[in-house]
């Protein structure tokens, strides 16, 4: 009879075996698109992880933030000034903050031509489009465009959306779709959003 550690021993063996057939099999070498959606809060936190992952690589990064816009956020305070990373912060506040919809469909277009830019400039390795796919939902924003685009950037470039919900033709081209549920949030319980948390 086999005592605990062999049968550990034994498990991870085979574990490893199909994790070294899964390594091996993907050998195909590009950027993938990566959508963050949900209602849970860290869409944008993981985002910008990702980010600093990509630059302790030596990536060269871009942002976009198309809503926030109003006040500084923690993201931008910190990379705004790291010689790799180009900070754009196109939005003018919440939607329900501003309620000017044709300034809001200004600024999406701004912001949006700016991401065509940057999805041909194959200098960048790491994009990530904050909360671009509200554009989509709002109506500023056709997704044709955002397809085509996404579609023919450079071949290694790397490309994350953040949003609670994301078009169905933006979910057919993804590489990676990760979701973010909301089980509990402190706002509901009256704590007031704070800086390094919320923004």
């Amino acid at each position: 009879m086999l005592d605990e550690n062999e049968k550990h021993r034994r498990r991870m063996a085979n574990k490893k075996r199909i994790i070294d057939e899964r390594i091996a099999q993907a050998q195909e070498e590009r950027g993938v698109l990566i959508l963050l959606k949900g209602n849970g809060k860290g869409k944008s936190s993981s985002a910008f992880g990702t980010m600093a992952r990509s630059l302790g690589h030596g990536h060269r990064c871009a942002v976009i933030q198309f809503i926030k816009g109003r006040d500084a956020t923690g993201e931008f305070l910190f990379f705004k000034d790291h010689p790799r990373v180009d900070f754009h912060v196109m939005g003018h506040g919440f939607t329900w903050e501003t309620q000017d919809r044709e300034q809001d469909i200004a600024a999406a277009r701004q912001a949006w031509a700016l991401a065509e830019q940057l999805l041909t400039d194959g200098s960048y390795d790491f994009l990530l489009f904050d909360e671009l796919s509200y554009m989509v939902k709002y109506g500023y924003l056709p997704v044709e465009p955002l397809v085509k685009a996404l579609q023919n950037r450079p071949q290694h470039q790397n490309v994350m959306i953040t949003g609670r919900t994301m078009a169905t033709e933006l979910q057919d081209i993804a590489d990676t779709i990760s979701q973010v549920q909301d089980e509990k949030h402190a706002f509901r319980l009256g704590v007031k959003a704070q800086a390094g948390i919320e923004y």
